[in-house]
């Protein structure tokens, strides 16, 4: 691709953005010197900074880039969307052709019941508006008493006040933010690869179980609303529970009549090789399930929270007069409904997600060898949601000071060769275009292999030991 622009106006972008564009997460101290990388374009799996640079899209956007950038077909559905009716009302009982195509599109591909659809601007808002209409749901069946909500430490749930009170991250709750802690609780997270010392994977998982059951005792079996779990944490660190603890989970929900929710905003539309990962991958059928990124594949913001037959049935039975008062002024937007629509479309057309099936596993193999370098304790995800936990010490697990910034340290020596990886405090998490080639698997590996030695010079170089 030909240069963005000039040097000149490469600068002037850079700082209008560094003085006026908060970004989400943004480090004040840092970006303040720093500023941001500024892109420009992009095509396939690779994107060009301002200066035509290009580098290979190693986390997909932000999870979410899943048939790859530059589709023409989606930018076309958006455009005759556009000039057919770029907006419509979606209150009360005015709706659109793409909302409505789009809804009954997610019924058919959605498993169990899962018949009804609110949709929201991203995932955030969708787990915003799964948590109220549990409580909806609650009231109707009248124990407006279920008021709890059971999350896990290290989930990641979005950053809007009630999704951000979900999340578990300890990094993401920072002191000058309130969060609801008075409902809201959160259990251990289901981290194999940090179980207590001696600690069999099947003891960890029967010790996660019993956990739940006995916070669910504590605040009361008839008080517990849901469950909200991520099928593979992401932002988190890419956590993959033991085999059969999302079906146990499962089970003792059913058992206490609370409500299952898997936020799929990463592992839905193929990120783990199916339309949604609870039920095709885990063998756990949820009654709500909240997604985004890959139902567009970041061309357009939307959200989505698709809820049971029961759950619909339940809250509209009629001689009620019931309003459900919730929503948001682009739910079901148009536009942003086409370009789902065509998403979902080629997605099918092409087959994707075998393709996932075939590059994924691979894409984990080679990623694999790097663990005979000292800083890498462990390779762990699933297909195309891979992360990278950096150690100093690969026999107790320690973990390099805070200070050296390990993950970002990565980031930069893969940023300086071409690749974007994302920097999770002592983690690097990979999750590229589901259109991803096995030969750009190997690129990503080899660029990575030849950043992480530089790495470790350098840290050899501080006096930093490394066993």
């Amino acid at each position: 691709m030909e240069q963005s622009g000039s040097n000149e106006f490469a600068q002037e972008i850079w700082r209008k953005d560094r003085d006026h564009f908060v970004h989400p997460w943004t480090h004040f101290d840092s970006f303040k010197k720093e500023g941001s990388l500024v892109m420009a374009e992009a095509g396939g799996v690779h994107i060009w900074d301002i200066d035509g640079k290009k580098y290979l899209d190693g986390i997909g956007g932000l999870w979410c880039m899943n048939v790859g950038y530059g589709r023409e077909e989606i930018v076309e559905a958006m455009a005759d969307q556009a000039r057919k009716m770029v907006y419509a009302n979606p209150f009360v009982d005015v709706t659109n052709i793409p909302a409505a195509e789009l809804a009954a599109k997610l019924a058919e591909i959605a498993p169990g019941s899962l018949n009804h659809t609110m949709f929201s601007c991203g995932g955030s808002t969708a787990n915003d508006t799964a948590f109220r209409l549990i409580g909806y749901y609650w009231h109707c069946r009248n124990q407006p008493q279920r008021v709890h909500y059971i999350a896990r430490k290290e989930s990641y749930h979005g950053s809007t006040y009630v999704a951000q009170s979900l999340t578990g991250k300890t990094a993401d709750r920072q002191p000058e933010f309130t969060y609801i802690n008075d409902t809201i609780h959160h259990i251990s997270s289901p981290n194999p690869y940090r179980r207590p010392d001696g600690m069999s994977v099947e003891d960890f998982t029967d010790s996660l179980i019993q956990e739940f059951e006995d916070k669910i005792k504590e605040l009361g079996t008839d008080k517990v609303a849901a469950f909200f779990a991520e099928p593979i944490m992401g932002a988190g660190g890419v956590i993959v529970a033991p085999e059969g603890y999302l079906q146990c989970m499962h089970e003792v929900c059913t058992k206490y009549g609370i409500l299952f929710v898997a936020d799929e905003v990463v592992t839905a539309f193929g990120r783990l090789g199916a339309w949604f990962s609870a039920k095709d991958v885990f063998g756990v059928q949820p009654d709500i399930i909240t997604c985004a990124k890959g139902l567009t594949s970041g061309y357009q913001p939307l959200g989505a929270t698709i809820f049971s037959k029961e759950i619909y049935d339940t809250i509209s039975e009629e001689g009620h007069d019931r309003w459900f008062t919730n929503g948001f002024t682009y739910s079901g937007h148009p536009v942003a409904c086409a370009a789902a629509l065509k998403n979902i479309e080629i997605m099918e057309r092409e087959d994707l997600f075998a393709h996932v099936r075939d590059v994924g596993p691979y894409f984990m193999e080679r990623l694999s060898t790097l663990k005979d370098l000292p800083t890498v304790g462990e390779v762990r995800g699933m297909h195309l949601m891979v992360c990278i936990e950096n150690i100093a010490n690969k026999e107790t697990k320690e973990l390099l000071p805070d200070e050296v910034n390990i993950g970002k340290r990565i980031a930069n020596a893969a940023e300086e060769r071409g690749l974007i990886i994302r920097p999770v405090g002592h983690l690097n998490i990979m999750s590229p275009p589901l259109t991803i080639t096995r030969a750009q698997c190997d690129e990503v590996v080899d660029i990575l292999r030849e950043s992480m030695l530089s790495v470790i010079e350098d840290l050899k170089s501080e006096g930093i030991e490394l066993i």
